[in-house]
């Protein structure tokens, strides 16, 4: 009967894990991608995503303290659910930042427009091939254009062209821009030298048809011409973000954007560090229990993600750009149901710190704490590099390898990756866990985990084709499952009395705030200087060397230091090392 009853307490805790990984599982993955459709540059991403885990870094502990001393954790978990779900779902109404189509036209006795890509960018190879092998088509491509002119260039148009409109000067606009519609055979299109050029069989102004023709003994009629086309493919292929990412804080967009995410990001941060410990409080003196329940947050995770990748790509049929509505509604009403299972945890925080700042503060005497808060550090840098950019890489990968059908079928594979991290990698080891745990111990299973990335991103580093990224996947299970497994049991073991929440919010502050922060700036600036294949080669080889580098460490503090006692103790090393040789914890003050 006992035990009957605290499977019954546990069943809400089981299901907040399960409806919440699957409520954020449609839009999180997918957000990078999304930011980079709205027209923000590879730079701009790594941007937010650094800030983003430093937001996460400030609330967690913050609100843990205020939970713990309060004893408010299920009221507070409850209304960051809700400051989760709320501006994930705004965000679906964000325009895309101001674009422009700025190409060059020249008047010859063949007319042409030209668009080559600036200086660092390429054309969408997968765009050109589909528009420039439509050469059977009679169809006429249409291209409103309005070009900066000098002002004997008027006189071209008023003799050459036969517009004799302009040929009185009170005529011509202030500001000299010239507007008509260029007129072009869709099989007069070519690539050269990653370049797009038209040729032009005439021209349109004010309702009549003008002959684009200049003579190749005049002076060379050249401008630059603002450009939209009555083809969608033509349009996206020229079109460029006009805002330098220098200028980008000056969009409404981009604000709305960053603070829409500030909200989510400090809502998840908040509802997964109080949510730990509650789950703790409710496992009581079976810590290691921790990944039976956590395991069913991967379940709902690997279904949702694969649903939502493969809805994406069913919804986007026919579009030049992915549609991600879908995704926004799933997760504000998953969410919307884990509110109402959350609200029936019987939960009720019993201990209390007197000051619980100092007391977390005692912890930090321990040099063995020390390095997990650093290992925290560092597993949050190659955390950065998979959550933020690992579906960049691949997306990049199937454009380059590929061919021009990737986009039909990009989102599942993504879909179906999420879902290997999950029932491949993480259910398995999070149900392993504790048993990894008591028989290899903390201090190895940190060790694994960053040899565990090391091999993942070389692997990553290798690949050609993205669909060899699947077999990969399964080391998820130790570079997050068994990671996160290690780092939450790690936090309660050592917290002291009363200081649950404030210890699960500083250990995830400390991964999120400062690893995956940094790591995302780092990994932006270096996907866009050396690419996603050096990035991951770079981050695999210093993974290794730090796996090598912690072993050193920790052999040599158990061959030179000392382990104190089993019971009764006092301190982070007492504890773990109770843990590390299989026996029960005896915390003072329970």
């Amino acid at each position: 009967m006992g035990n009957m009853e605290i499977n019954s307490k546990l069943l809400p805790m089981k299901a907040h894990y399960f409806l919440f990984n699957a409520g954020t599982a449609p839009v999180v993955p997918f957000m990078p991608t999304l930011v980079r459709q709205l027209g923000f540059s590879t730079v701009i991403v790594g941007t937010i995503y650094t800030v983003l885990p430093i937001v996460g870094m400030l609330v967690k502990p913050l609100f843990g303290v205020i939970a713990d001393r309060l004893q408010r954790q299920k009221l507070l978990f409850l209304i960051f659910q809700i400051l989760s779900a709320v501006p994930f779902f705004l965000i679906m109404f964000i325009p895309a930042i101001p674009q422009e189509s700025t190409v060059s036209f020249h008047c010859h006795e063949t007319s042409n427009l030209r668009y080559c890509p600036p200086s660092g960018s390429y054309l969408d190879k997968c765009l050109t091939d589909r528009i420039v092998e439509d050469q059977n088509s009679n169809a006429t491509l249409h291209c409103q254009m309005e070009c900066q002119t000098e002002p004997w260039m008027w006189d071209t148009v008023c003799k050459y062209w036969q517009v004799k409109k302009y040929c009185d000067a009170t005529n011509i606009p202030s500001n000299r821009v010239l507007r008509l519609t260029g007129l072009t055979p869709m099989n007069h299109i070519n690539l050269l030298d990653d370049c797009l050029f038209f040729i032009l069989k005439e021209g349109e102004m004010d309702g009549d048809r003008v002959p684009l023709y200049c003579p190749a003994n005049t002076t060379d009629f050249r401008t630059n011409c603002q450009v939209k086309c009555d083809n969608t493919e033509i349009n996206e292929a020229i079109t460029q973000s006009k805002i330098p990412d220098s200028e980008v804080k000056g969009l409404y967009q981009f604000w709305l954007l960053f603070l829409f995410l500030i909200l989510s990001w400090a809502g998840m941060a908040v509802v997964v560090s109080v949510g730990d410990a509650i789950c703790f409080d409710l496992l009581g003196d079976r810590p290691h229990l921790y990944g039976n329940q956590r395991l069913w947050g991967s379940v709902g995770w690997g279904i949702f993600s694969l649903l939502a990748g493969f809805l994406v790509d069913q919804f986007s049929n026919g579009k030049t750009t992915k549609d991600y509505t879908v995704v926004f509604y799933m997760t504000i009403i998953i969410i919307g149901f884990d509110i109402v299972v959350s609200s029936k945890l019987k939960h009720t925080q019993t201990r209390l710190s007197t000051n619980i700042l100092a007391d977390v503060g005692k912890i930090f005497v321990s040099f063995k704490v020390v390095i997990f808060f650093l290992w925290c550090i560092l597993v949050g840098f190659g955390t950065a590099m998979i959550w933020n950019f690992l579906f960049w890489h691949l997306e990049d990968l199937a454009s380059l390898q590929q061919g021009c059908d990737h986009t039909a079928w990009i989102k599942t594979l993504e879909g179906i990756v999420m879902s290997i991290q999950c029932f491949g990698g993480e259910l398995p080891f999070f149900f392993l866990s504790g048993w990894i745990l008591r028989k290899i111990g903390h201090v190895h299973a940190m060790s694994l985990v960053l040899l565990g990335f090391g091999v993942r991103f070389l692997l990553y580093s290798l690949l050609v084709n993205p669909w060899w990224v699947i077999p990969i996947e399964f080391m998820n299970g130790i570079t997050f499952g068994l990671f996160y497994a290690t780092m939450a049991s790690y936090a309660s073991i050592v917290a002291p009395p009363g200081t649950e929440a404030t210890m699960q919010g500083l250990v995830g502050a400390v991964f999120e705030g400062v690893g995956v922060s940094l790591g995302s700036l780092l990994a932006g600036n270096l996907f866009e200087k050396i690419g996603g294949s050096r990035t991951f080669r770079l981050f695999g080889a210093t993974a290794l060397v730090l796996f090598v580098v912690h072993v050193v460490i920790q052999f040599t503090m158990d061959r030179f230091g000392r382990r104190g006692p089993i019971t009764g103790y006092t301190s982070p090393e007492d504890a773990l090392n109770q843990m590390d040789d299989h026996q029960p914890i005896v915390r003072r003050g329970q």
